[in-house]
């Protein structure tokens, strides 16, 4: 599904996350990923240099069927991005892990939140991998 999904990516469709369930993307860019919750746009433009994706949860995606459901998917991403930001304006790199994997299991069910490698927290906020693998470790994640 994988695959599927970052081959509409690349072509530059416009989907969404299913609003109605606890799920999301993972969106791996060259240099950093970004997390689309549920209801969140993802594709069009924004995610053309998209080079993988990892699914949170049961992943339902669609596609808008009108210009409002358009442009409430755009906000949508835009409120997570501006989460992450937050996450990742701390200076502390630990701390930014904390933050993000209690932000993660606040939503999602532990077994989801343990199944999300190293690698994608530490794109998302911005750190090494072995700065998640400790703070996992500490805080039995």
């Amino acid at each position: 599904m994988s695959e599927k999904i970052l081959e509409k990516l690349h072509q530059g469709q416009l989907m969404m996350i299913n609003s109605r369930k606890r799920n999301g993307l993972i969106l791996i860019k060259p240099f950093h990923a970004e997390f689309a919750g549920p209801g969140s746009a993802i594709g069009g433009a924004f995610d053309l240099n998209c080079q993988a994706v990892i699914s949170v949860g049961d992943l339902s995606i669609g596609e808008p069927t009108s210009q409002e459901e358009r442009q409430k998917a755009y906000l949508i991403r835009r409120q997570w991005i501006r989460l992450a930001q937050q996450i990742t304006d701390n200076p502390q790199p630990s701390d930014r892990v904390r933050m993000m994997l209690q932000q993660f299991e606040n939503y999602f069910a532990l077994e989801t939140v343990k199944a999300v490698p190293n690698e994608a927290f530490a794109m998302l906020v911005g750190v090494l991998p072995r700065t998640v693998r400790a703070v996992r470790a500490e805080m039995e994640v």
